[in-house]
């Protein structure tokens, strides 16, 4: 090799080297940005430390759950993402939606309002509970990278009254919204999340005293006939590089009149059947049913096992959730939707499927729903 070719080399590795410092320096620097939370120390990660589920500096599921489905490589997931065959991630109208006045909703007045994806607001028996609020339109730390889709967002959070309960399933972005909750403090009296996410909200400015961070199976009397009890699901959490350094949690939200299971996002495992068989039957269960793939099957539902999970849980009512809001998987943008209904014709759950906005009330279990996803190409 002559000189020549050897000076080309070296000023090759010399730039590729320089651009994988920049890139490290600049992501280094990015990810000191509040949005990412704040890692949970002193007395906090004693105290998880002392959870059985925490083991080797980071929790862990009930049962083994690996991250890919076996068979599947992540190379291979990378490869099939980028150059395999995926139509109709993302629908090409805008999805049906309604407005409603919640500012003004009656305080007696029972409903349950969807804003897509796994956030909703409920009112129920005079408490007013906020789930796992998305409404910067990005489920993602980078940028307009994850956006919602077109018809989505219609509501902001100065269209919520004050909150007495904000339920947190877990700290992954399409769940945790830096920018809603920010402007949501103001108006939330009380945070549930799991064993580390608390930290985060702590940093965010949210009063320690009104954060109730739990472990799995724990209870907690709110007074007057109401509870919280905290559950397993089987997932992961995560907002930087480090994965399980918080924990991930379902919930049955008691009031004196009703139990609603609170799902978050989980894969299907025993904890359903045990939920059930200790607080069944659930008037309401509130599971994922999106953003799914056979190749991660341990830690999202595929349609045919929220059905199971329902039953498992002894539901009187499902709501399937997680879905026509974020591209976060390979399947059609209304997938899930179509799939649950027809696999439902056999299982004959009554199922809740409102569109965005629309009042879904909770002690009519005969309420009728439009199949709204029908026709939306």
């Amino acid at each position: 090799m002559n000189v020549k070719w050897i000076k080309i080399l070296r000023w090759i590795l010399v730039v590729f080297l320089s651009l994988v410092l920049i890139i490290a320096v600049a992501t280094y620097f990015y990810m000191k940005k509040p949005l990412f939370g704040k890692a949970a120390d002193g007395a906090r990660l004693e105290r998880m430390k002392k959870s059985p589920h925490f083991k080797d500096g980071i929790f862990h599921n009930l049962n083994h759950t690996p991250e890919l489905t076996e068979g599947y490589t992540i190379t291979g997931v990378i490869y099939d993402k980028l150059f395999g065959d995926h139509p109709r991630l993302s629908p090409v109208d805008s999805i049906p939606s309604q407005k409603v006045n919640l500012l003004n909703l009656p305080i007696d007045t029972n409903v349950l309002v969807w804003f897509g994806h796994s956030s909703y607001f409920m009112q129920l028996d005079g408490k007013r509970i906020l789930v796992d609020p998305v409404f910067s339109g990005n489920a993602s730390p980078i940028p307009a990278t994850v956006t919602a889709f077109k018809g989505t967002d219609r509501y902001t959070v100065e269209d919520l009254p004050d909150i007495d309960y904000l339920f947190i399933s877990h700290d992954h972005y399409d769940h945790v919204d830096y920018e809603t909750l920010i402007k949501l403090k103001a108006k939330t009296k009380k945070v549930f999340c799991g064993l580390g996410v608390g930290a985060d909200f702590e940093a965010w400015g949210y009063d320690l005293a009104n954060i109730y961070e739990k472990d799995w199976n724990e209870s907690i009397d709110l007074g007057n006939g109401f509870f919280v009890h905290t559950a397993p699901t089987r997932h992961f959490s995560g907002r930087g590089f480090t994965r399980n350094n918080t924990l991930w949690m379902s919930y049955i939200f008691q009031s004196p009149t009703m139990k609603i299971y609170i799902g978050g996002d989980s894969g299907y495992d025993t904890h359903f059947k045990q939920i059930g068989n200790k607080f069944g039957p659930i008037d309401l269960a509130i599971l994922e049913d999106g953003q799914y793939d056979v190749k991660w099957k341990y830690i999202h539902l595929l349609p045919e096992q929220v059905l199971q999970a329902a039953k498992d849980l002894q539901a009187k009512r499902l709501f399937p959730v997680h879905s026509s809001k974020f591209v976060l998987a390979n399947h059609p943008w209304d997938e899930p939707l179509v799939k649950i209904t027809e696999l439902n014709k056999a299982t004959k759950i009554p199922l809740v499927t409102p569109m965005i906005g629309e009042f879904v009330y909770l002690k009519d279990i005969d309420q009728v729903f439009k199949q709204w996803w029908i026709g939306v190409k």
